[in-house]
């Protein structure tokens, strides 16, 4: 396979929609943001009220992610906005279609396929896999790489990978599972604000349906990823494919065999890891340990 350059800390990719979709999000933004002071709320305690995480709200008013439909209706009838809000969350579906996201030439291929993926299967031990982070986690991730970025680019970037995150509140939604390093989950990466920010939002996609979340401790005799991360893609009606990332270089693994033997790494570590239950549990617990 061709092995090519990449971002250095999992792949992000440079957001880019028409005018007419960014003043869009932009007025919604604003809208919600008035809305919420009017009201005399933080963005935390309308995140709470809605069922949102606060960096999501605050990705949301500043027009750096999708307002999905469903926000949209929730703020609507919470702040009583008189329908102005729910107005517009069929223009943001047809919005959403229109949007583009430009991503570096050797991450293509992979984003392509995940704009399809059916499951998505993750091991990570060096980082918060992508698809899990909060904003301020990801401009950590993207201000502390080496050769550094500039401001924009960091920005960008953080721009780009909550974009990517709308696969989540797809539907159907893909199946995804991810083992997390023990170790990633208690390094206050970012600093302690960070760190408890990024385990409260793992609490919460944890509890999804279609999302289980895995944490491999540290105090395990057995380990079977100790050759780095990796992700399992399955898009829909093709095979499944891997994905390695690490030190500036990227890999799209097709090759059937190389995939199987990934494959089945990736079942002997969910098997040494915590179960979802016992997972959430220690997020819990870890979380607590942070107040």
């Amino acid at each position: 396979m061709t092995v090519q350059p990449g971002t250095g800390v999992s792949p992000g990719g440079e957001a880019d929609g028409t005018d007419e979709v960014t003043d869009l999000f932009r007025a919604l933004g604003r809208q919600i943001r008035v809305a919420r002071e009017r009201a005399g709320l933080s963005q935390r305690e309308l995140g709470d009220r809605v069922g949102y995480g606060e960096e999501t709200i605050s990705s949301v008013e500043r027009a750096r992610r999708t307002p999905q439909p469903e926000l949209l209706l929730a703020v609507d009838r919470l702040l009583d906005c008189g329908g102005l809000l729910a107005s517009a969350a069929e223009e943001v579906e047809r919005a959403k279609s229109r949007r583009r996201v430009r991503h570096p030439e050797w991450f293509r291929d992979y984003a392509r396929l995940e704009a399809e993926a059916v499951e998505l299967r993750y091991f990570a031990n060096q980082a918060v896999p992508g698809l899990f982070q909060t904003q301020e986690y990801a401009r950590a991730v993207f201000t502390s790489r080496q050769p550094l970025f500039d401001e924009e680019t960091v920005e960008e970037r953080v721009a780009a990978r909550m974009a990517r995150q709308d696969l989540m509140s797809r539907w159907p939604p893909p199946t995804v599972s991810a083992v997390v390093q023990e170790s990633v989950l208690r390094q206050p990466f970012g600093g302690p604000a960070v760190q408890r920010g990024q385990l409260e939002h793992l609490l919460r996609v944890g509890r999804l349906r279609h999302v289980e979340i895995q944490v491999m401790p540290t105090a395990s005799e057995d380990h079977a990823g100790m050759g780095g991360p990796f992700t399992l893609l399955t898009p829909k009606g093709r095979p499944q494919v891997a994905y390695l990332e690490v030190q500036h270089v990227s890999r799209l693994v097709s090759d059937p065999e190389e995939v199987r033997v990934l494959a089945a790494k990736h079942g002997s570590i969910r098997g040494q890891a915590l179960t979802p239950r016992e997972s959430l549990r220690l997020l819990e617990k870890m979380l607590g340990d942070s107040q």
